[in-house]
């Protein structure tokens, strides 16, 4: 069975940091583009950020850019270290992962691109 499961979350101040993870299981082979998405209520599911991992390559959405950093190990486990936190990145953060993007990942910003989904890691930041 194939799963995508969110760690991490909780609640931090404004200027705070968390680190969320997402351990992947079941998957016959490694995911070679995963990344995060985040929906605050009322809002669209923005994509925050994405990996290629056949070289490392990340995208960042402008709005966390130089404040998260997403990275994987060697598990099958991603990871998103959040910095300065601001109240406006209070959101459900949800794990997505495309095994086989054929090297498509640093322009797979819609939702429907990702087959694989987490249950998603409520991120919750006060002012």
């Amino acid at each position: 069975q194939v799963q995508l499961v969110e760690s991490g979350g909780g609640s931090v101040q404004a200027g705070g940091s968390l680190r969320l993870s997402c351990a992947a299981s079941g998957f016959p082979g490694s995911i070679d583009c995963w990344g995060w998405f985040r929906q605050a209520p009322g809002e669209k599911r923005e994509g925050v950020a994405r990996i290629y991992t056949g070289n490392n390559l990340t995208y960042y959405s402008p709005s966390v850019k130089r404040r998260f950093t997403i990275s994987h190990d060697a598990k099958s486990t991603l990871y998103l270290q959040m910095n300065s936190l601001k109240p406006e990145d209070t959101a459900m953060y949800y794990c997505v992962a495309e095994p086989r993007s054929g090297g498509y990942c640093y322009t797979r910003q819609y939702e429907s691109e990702y087959n694989y989904w987490g249950q998603g890691t409520q991120v919750t930041v006060s002012s």
